[in-house]
C-alpha cells in the first residue's frame, strides 16, 4: 500500500508584535496552528494594561532653584550686608545721575533669596554718592538698617516702631512742580546719620551736621527728591506691612554699577 504525503500548504500568518511592528510569516499548514497561538497571545500581551508598578513613574517639577546671593550686588557689597539680615530692600538706580531707581524686597527662604515685586521709586535729584553731605540733592550708596517707622497717618499695621504724628507734614512743590503734600504719611527711616531706635523724627546725627541725616523711604510726590527713596503709598504700606525687626531687615542703595561693585 502506497503512503501519501500530506499536502502542506503554505499560509500566510499575519503577526503583530508588542512593538507595534507587523509581520507575515509564510508557514507550511502544519505550523499554522502555533503561530496562530503565538501571534494571538502577542496581541492580548499588546492589548494588557501595565501594570502600575511598573508604569515610569510621572516626573515631579522641583521647585525652581533660589539664588544662595543677592543677585545684582557685588563682593564689596554684600560684605557690607549683615549675616543676620533675613529680609534685605534693593534700591537700584537707573544711572549715577538718575534720579529714577526700581525697589526689590528679598526675602531669605530655604537656604536661598525669593524676590518680591519691582516698584518703581524715585532716588536725589542728582543721583548717587558715595559721600552725602547735607544739600548736596544725592542719595547716599550703602547698606543702612530699617528698625524705626512713623508717619502723619495711622498705623498700617507693621512690626516696627511706629511713631504717629502730625510734626510729619511737608508742603509746598518738588523739583517738576509736583506738590509735597502726603509724602510724610508713612515714613521709614533709613540708619544714615542717626541715632537707631528713635523715632525717624529724632534729629540726633553722630556723624555731624554736615553728614545731612533725616533720609527716609516715604511716600512718592511724583518727582526727585532731596536725598530720600519714594515710593507709591500702597508700596509703603505693603512693605511696612512686611518688615519684621525678628529679620533684621536692611536697605541696600545705590546705582547699579556701585551695587555690583
Amino acid at each position: 500500500m502506497r503512503l501519501h504525503r500530506p499536502y502542506l500548504s503554505a499560509t500566510a500568518v499575519l503577526v503583530v508584535s508588542a512593538l507595534g511592528i507587523t509581520t507575515y510569516h509564510h508557514l507550511a499548514e502544519g505550523d499554522s496552528h502555533a503561530a496562530r497561538v503565538r501571534a494571538t497571545s502577542t496581541e492580548q500581551a499588546a492589548e494588557e494594561p501595565v501594570p502600575a508598578s511598573a508604569a515610569p513613574s510621572a516626573t515631579v517639577q522641583s521647585r525652581p532653584q533660589l539664588p544662595t546671593r543677592l543677585p545684582g550686588l557685588g563682593p564689596k557689597t554684600l560684605a557690607r550686608v549683615p549675616a543676620a539680615a533675613r529680609q534685605v530692600v534693593v534700591v537700584t538706580g537707573a544711572g549715577k545721575k538718575s534720579s529714577s531707581s526700581q525697589v526689590v524686597l528679598w526675602r531669605r527662604v530655604d537656604g536661598g533669596w525669593r524676590r518680591g515685586e519691582v516698584w518703581a521709586a524715585h532716588n536725589g535729584y542728582a543721583g548717587w554718592t558715595d559721600k552725602h553731605y547735607v544739600g548736596d540733592l544725592h542719595s547716599p550708596i550703602g547698606v543702612f538698617g530699617l528698625t524705626d517707622a512713623g508717619g502723619r497717618l495711622a498705623d498700617p499695621g507693621t512690626r516696627l516702631p511706629y511713631h504717629r504724628s502730625g510734626a510729619f507734614s511737608v508742603s509746598g512743590t518738588g523739583f517738576e512742580g509736583e506738590p509735597l503734600a502726603g509724602s510724610f504719611d508713612y515714613v521709614i527711616a533709613l540708619n544714615y546719620n542717626r541715632q537707631p531706635g528713635t523715632s525717624p523724627m529724632d534729629g540726633t546725627k553722630p556723624l555731624g551736621e554736615g553728614r545731612g541725616g533725616g533720609i527716609w523711604i516715604h511716600v512718592d510726590h511724583g518727582g526727585p527728591t532731596h536725598a530720600c527713596i519714594s515710593l507709591s503709598k500702597t508700596h509703603m504700606k505693603e512693605l511696612l506691612r512686611t518688615l519684621d525687626p525678628a529679620d533684621h531687615p536692611v536697605a541696600v542703595l545705590g546705582d547699579a554699577a556701585s551695587l555690583a561693585r
